[in-house]
């Protein structure tokens, strides 16, 4: 490791004499003999070969060289100062541990980056994620379990909504996606009445993705009876694979079918007179909106995902 021409007590030495303007009263300061301190700063004077001051009538006066080793030496010593005062806000904490819940839907896809992002930023915080249902994570939060989440605003339940506090954080896009062979016939929309025409596929009633599908149905449902799921799956990889290879359409989100559509392996349209979004929230319990982790986790996911940011944190093109 390479040793410097001078030390910590060596400037802070240089920055008491020139506060002081005496060697006297900054000796005194230091609890240093004078001696002891006329060393140091020959010591210091050697290894730099030059003179830092000079002395007339007993009064110091610094050289150039004096004066540009000051001005590093007061912000090397301000940094110094700052990294006391960090360590000693950080004994102040509770705990340096944060617990963060992410909706299971979009945990892989962004709950997972944000915490990586987070941690690297953050490197003396344990975090912890942990994926569930939004209804789950909701009562682990107002219960203490979890310090902060990322929900879907449907399911957070309504009996508690008091108890948190609830900030809108960004929206998931659905889409539906049809077979190559069904772009001619439908280039960039379809109309909610040919949706009756087409065969749709889903997942089975318990993945999350079909409660998304089935809400989607459920609004055209008094016009169009006759909408239905011909096909159950039991994941969506099964379900992409089941539209690429002709056997029908569904609805899914965008990062899910990401790759699919920018290979263009599948067809995408928008369906006229439907909004398919679903809105994710942040949710804090409103005893722990105080936290300094908290606080700090809050304001990184809304540094790193904004709404006009989220398509290209996503890397999506649509």
């Amino acid at each position: 490791m390479k040793s410097f021409s001078f030390s910590l007590e060596q400037l802070k030495i240089l920055q008491t004499i020139k506060n002081q303007g005496n060697l006297t009263l900054a000796a005194k300061l230091l609890y240093l003999s004078q001696p002891a301190l006329s060393v140091q700063i020959k010591n210091l004077e050697k290894n730099l070969y030059s003179n830092v001051y000079t002395k007339r009538k007993k009064q110091v006066y610094f050289t150039p060289e004096g004066e540009l080793v000051l001005d590093y030496a007061n912000r090397i010593l301000r940094l110094c100062e700052e990294v006391d005062k960090a360590l000693l806000y950080l004994k102040k904490f509770k705990k340096f541990s944060l617990i963060i819940g992410s909706d299971t839907n979009i945990g892989e896809f962004i709950s997972l980056k944000l915490v990586d992002l987070f941690s690297k930023r953050y490197p003396y915080v344990h975090v912890q994620l942990k994926m569930s249902s939004s209804q789950s994570l909701s009562w682990e939060i107002v219960n203490g379990k979890i310090d902060i989440g990322i929900v879907r605003n449907e399911n957070v339940p309504r009996n508690i909504c008091n108890s948190l506090y609830i900030t809108p954080y960004f929206e998931d896009k659905m889409v539906l996606i049809l077979p190559k062979t069904y772009e001619k016939k439908f280039p960039t929309s379809i109309s909610s009445k040919n949706l009756c025409n087409l065969n749709f596929i889903g997942t089975k009633p318990c993945f999350e993705e079909r409660k998304s599908l089935d809400k989607i149905l459920n609004k055209l449902s008094t016009k169009h009876k006759t909408l239905k799921i011909n096909l159950e799956l039991n994941s969506v990889k099964a379900l992409k694979r089941a539209v690429q290879d002709g056997l029908g359409a569904s609805f899914l989100s965008t990062r899910l079918v990401k790759e699919e559509l920018e290979s263009k392996r599948v067809h995408s349209l928008r369906v006229k007179g439907i909004i398919n979004h679903t809105q994710f929230m942040i949710i804090i319990n409103l005893k722990n909106n105080q936290s300094y982790l908290c606080g700090q986790f809050y304001d990184y996911c809304f540094a790193v995902i904004t709404p006009s940011l989220y398509n290209k944190f996503l890397n999506l093109s649509l």
